[in-house]
C-alpha cells in the first residue's frame, strides 16, 4: 500500500452496487480510511447519495454528503463541470471524513443545480485531488473486446477512448471508458472499471497482486484477460 497513503481514492458507484445483498463496498471504505488513504464517493443520483451517507454512517460517523453547490465545488461550465474547487473536499478527507458526491452543478444565475454524468464528475474530481485510483463500478465487470467480447485486463488512455467510441459497446460503459481514460490523461495514477458487487472489488488490489476488471494506464498494453 505504499504510495497509496494519504492520497485520494475515487469510486464511481452504480445503483447495481450501492446496496446489493452482502456487499463489502462500506467495510472496504472502513479499511481504506484505516490505512489513511481517502475515499471520496461519486454517486449515480443525488438521491442515491443521500442513501449511501445513510448507510455508511450507520457504522461510522464518516460520511458528508456534497452536492455541486456546496462550497461551488463543481461550477457548472457550457453544459459540463468547470475548474473543480477541491478546498472543502481536502478539509473533510484531512479530518478523517468521506465525502460523498452528487452528479450536480453549481450555477450563480440557477435556483437550483443541474444534474450532470456521475462519470464526469468521478473524472473531474478525481484530476482535481491527484487520486491514485479512479474506480468505476459496472454490472459487466470491465471492458468487453467490441469483436471477440472477451475480458480487457489493461488499457492505454488512446485504446480506452477509441472502444469508447465503438456502438457496440453498452452507452454506459463507453461512458465510463471515456472518464477513466480522460482521467487518467489529466494526472490520474491508474483507473479501473470493475463490478462493484464483487467481494472487496475496491480494495482487491491493495490486498493481493490480483486486478479485478479493467484497467487503463499510461503504459503501451493491449491484450484480453
Amino acid at each position: 500500500m505504499e504510495g497509496f497513503a494519504g492520497k485520494a481514492f475515487v469510486v464511481r458507484v452504480d445503483e447495481a452496487s450501492a446496496f446489493a445483498e452482502q456487499t463489502t463496498f462500506f467495510d472496504d471504505l472502513a479499511f481504506l480510511a484505516r490505512k489513511n488513504i481517502h475515499p471520496i464517493i461519486i454517486a449515480p443520483s443525488p438521491a442515491t447519495g443521500r442513501a449511501l451517507v445513510r448507510t455508511i454512517n450507520r457504522s461510522g460517523n464518516m460520511a458528508v454528503g456534497l452536492s455541486g453547490s456546496d462550497a461551488a465545488m463543481l461550477p457548472g461550465s457550457g453544459g459540463g463541470i468547470g475548474n473543480v474547487q477541491t478546498g472543502i473536499l481536502e478539509t473533510l478527507t484531512s479530518a478523517g471524513y468521506i465525502p460523498v458526491i452528487e452528479p450536480t452543478a453549481f450555477s450563480v444565475f440557477a435556483q437550483h443545480d443541474r444534474n450532470v454524468a456521475a462519470d464526469d464528475v468521478a473524472q473531474a474530481i478525481a484530476a482535481a485531488t491527484d487520486a491514485v485510483r479512479a474506480i468505476f463500478f459496472h454490472a459487466l465487470g470491465g471492458v468487453p473486446d467490441p469483436a471477440s467480447a472477451a475480458l480487457i485486463s489493461e488499457l492505454t488512455p488512446a485504446e480506452a477512448l477509441a472502444i469508447a467510441q465503438d456502438m457496440r459497446v453498452p452507452a454506459d460503459l463507453r461512458a465510463a471508458i471515456r472518464a477513466a481514460a480522460l482521467g487518467v490523461r489529466a494526472g490520474v495514477a491508474e483507473a479501473q472499471i470493475v463490478d462493484g458487487r464483487v467481494a472487496h472489488a475496491t480494495v482487491v488490489e491493495l490486498l493481493t497482486a490480483h486486478h479485478l476488471g479493467t484497467r487503463v494506464t499510461g503504459s503501451v498494453f493491449t491484450g484480453a484477460a
